[in-house]
């Protein structure tokens, strides 16, 4: 989170909320082994996300929030205090259990998002996923037809760009989730299809 910290400085200046994907680090998992097993609230995703890691289609999880400070280790002035909001899901696969954790966190794997959104919690966790596939669908356009900008070339800059157009507008899924192959979200297609 050190790395937030001017980001979450100026959103705190300007007005502006934020919503920031954490590594489930020490701390953050000490936060989280405090969260009331009553205090989560199951959820069930509009469509099914696969799980590469775990090899499956996960389609339910559960959320709970608890609050917390971050950079405490710097200057009081920059200590601030918001939500983490902490999505699990079950691990099935018990070869993706890192080596040396915590029974909590060998059944459970934990996304967490330290935001100040004033939306409520079955509001503000959809809408920190939602914002992922977006930065996602980015990523891969700097990786792939954006890379290849500036060419030098107008033709070849037109080229690049409607590309980039045609595959951010395609109706198929973003890579990272495959299609269901049933209507009950069976296996995964190969990487071939």
């Amino acid at each position: 989170m050190s790395g937030c910290i001017s980001t979450v400085s100026a959103c705190r200046k300007a007005g502006a909320r934020f919503s920031l994907a954490v590594a489930v680090r020490k701390k953050i998992r000490e936060a989280v082994a405090t969260i009331p097993e009553d205090a989560w609230t199951p959820i069930k995703y509009i469509a099914a996300v696969w799980n590469a890691e775990e090899e499956r289609w996960i389609s339910d999880a559960e959320i709970a929030e608890v609050p917390f400070t971050v950079f405490t280790s710097k200057k009081k002035t920059f200590h601030t205090t918001a939500r983490l909001i902490v999505r699990r899901v079950k691990r099935l696969n018990p070869k993706s259990v890192p080596e040396g954790q915590a029974e909590l966190f060998g059944i459970w794997r934990h996304h967490v998002v330290f935001t100040d959104s004033l939306f409520v919690l079955a509001q503000a966790e959809p809408m920190h996923r939602e914002h992922a596939v977006v930065e996602q669908i980015f990523a891969d356009l700097e990786d792939s037809a954006l890379a290849h900008l500036p060419s030098g070339k107008f033709t070849a800059n037109a080229a690049w760009l409607t590309l980039a157009a045609t595959a951010t507008t395609s109706p198929a899924p973003p890579a990272t989730s495959p299609p269901p192959s049933t209507p009950e979200h069976g296996p995964a297609p190969s990487a071939a299809t």
